[in-house]
């Protein structure tokens, strides 16, 4: 006998738009094989009854509006976030399993003097109080629940009033609407809807755990990015204790901007200088090394760059990079042999950027040469000198953006001497006095300069 409480609807994995029968191809994305079939309650389908909203004239909003942001105090994060959490946003917080998003999260609501409530569909109350006690946290305005249904959080949420809640994690919590298993598509949709909704009547600030899948990306369907109004994902790599908090999405602040922590038996510990953290090993005077000021969001970074050129045992030449992109590596090595005249084709390439930092910054084309460059050649490149620039097909020099900021974090870490771009340093006119600049327009010229 077939079942009246509820209707097939067909949606898509990847943007999340729905159908009522099955297609091959997501006429909104384009995407192949990514419809998938749930099942809803039909009392959840339609809102004819529902009254309609009433709009508000723009001006008499702005006279009300006095939004003050709430401060984390951790100063990494409120960087991060713009300056603080806004009341009523909605923040997903993803990264790999082990890299301490739950830490975080614990330690940020440990360090507000408002009424939160942390929910863990994932681990029980007495599990989160261990974590707790480790990190000394004895807040009496955080409450703790292990809930997992949908419709129980969003009574807690109505009834304890808090101003800040976590919720770890998006993918453990489940609605009996859906005719579906918890972290499926339809469940982490409907799940981010309800959540979305009490979020914005209320005035409350969520933020959302989620895990990620072996590509990198959050789990679940890519329309949850959409709804939030910010995305953060905490990076790392096990090999290190630093960890990296990143906005690739933040309607309220700043994006790419970047936090920098350290992972102790305390939790996680502001790094408050990460050019020191990641020039701390810095081999000087030997060939194949070469810094670089990165500007990640609003902050610069400075950076170790590595390269090691040695002859190919095989037949075809290995290009192996880490934290610098694969492609643009080959163009650099194609520039070095056809304006430069050094022989690449027959030589092993190897690049790293030290500290498991990833670097997509075009400023960063005139380091990774000269190191690689200075590997070949077998000559140091001067250890009080940065290189800065973006490199072109024609070996061409070109200018890169916000060139001061790069050079006053360089002169307060000691480097006396700088490699800009011809044109872009014209513009630089808060450039450090104390520094010596050699302006090149072409890498050969910057290279007269390096390998004299």
């Amino acid at each position: 006998m077939k079942k009246s409480g509820s209707v097939a609807v067909y949606l898509c994995s990847n943007c999340g738009t729905d159908y009522p029968k099955w297609l091959g191809q997501c006429p909104n994305c384009n995407e192949w094989g990514t419809l998938g079939e749930f099942k809803v309650s039909k009392s959840k389908q339609g809102s004819k009854n529902r009254a309609p909203s009433k709009s508000t004239p723009l001006t008499d909003i702005l006279q009300k509006s006095q939004t003050k942001r709430l401060p984390t105090h951790i100063a990494e994060v409120d960087r991060v976030l713009g300056g603080g959490i806004l009341p009523g946003s909605l923040i997903l917080l993803g990264g790999n399993p082990g890299i301490g998003k739950s830490t975080l999260a614990l330690q940020m609501l440990g360090k507000l003097e408002k009424p939160t409530l942390y929910i863990s569909a994932e681990e029980s109350e007495a599990q989160i109080a261990m974590r707790a006690k480790r990190l000394q946290i004895t807040s009496s305005e955080m409450k703790l629940s292990g809930e997992n249904h949908i419709d129980n959080i969003l009574e807690q949420i109505i009834s304890l009033k808090p101003e800040v809640v976590i919720i770890d994690s998006i993918q453990t919590v489940y609605s009996d609407s859906i005719d579906s298993l918890p972290g499926s598509v339809s469940q982490i949709r409907e799940s981010g809807q309800q959540l979305l909704q009490i979020c914005k009547e209320r005035g409350v600030t969520i933020i959302l755990i989620g895990h990620v899948t072996k590509e990198g990306i959050i789990a679940g369907p890519r329309m949850l990015e959409h709804m939030v109004d910010t995305v953060l994902y905490l990076e790392g790599d096990d090999r290190y204790d630093h960890r990296i908090l990143r906005s690739v999405k933040n309607r309220f602040g700043a994006t790419n901007e970047v936090g920098i922590f350290q992972m102790q038996s305390q939790g996680l510990i502001e790094v408050e200088n990460p050019s020191e953290l990641f020039l701390a090993e810095r081999s000087v005077n030997v060939a194949g090394s070469a810094i670089f000021p990165s500007l990640e969001g609003t902050r610069p970074i400075l950076v170790e760059v590595q390269a090691l050129v040695s002859n190919a045992n095989f037949g075809t030449p290995q290009r192996n990079v880490n934290g610098f992109d694969l492609r643009r590596l080959s163009m650099l090595l194609a520039v070095l042999e056809k304006r430069i005249k050094l022989p690449m084709g027959s030589r092993d390439t190897f690049v790293n950027l030290v500290g498991g930092l990833r670097i997509d910054d075009p400023a960063a084309d005139l380091a990774v040469i000269g190191a690689i460059a200075s590997s070949a050649l077998d000559k140091p490149i001067p250890q009080n000198m940065i290189l800065i620039g973006e490199v072109g097909l024609a070996g061409e020099v070109r200018s890169v953006s916000q060139l001061e900021k790069r050079l006053i974090e360089s002169q307060t870490l000691g480097f006396k001497s700088a490699i800009v771009p011809k044109y872009g340093f014209k513009k630089a006119s808060q450039a450090p006095a104390n520094m010596k600049y050699y302006q090149v327009d072409s890498v050969k010229k910057a290279f007269e300069i390096i390998f004299p």
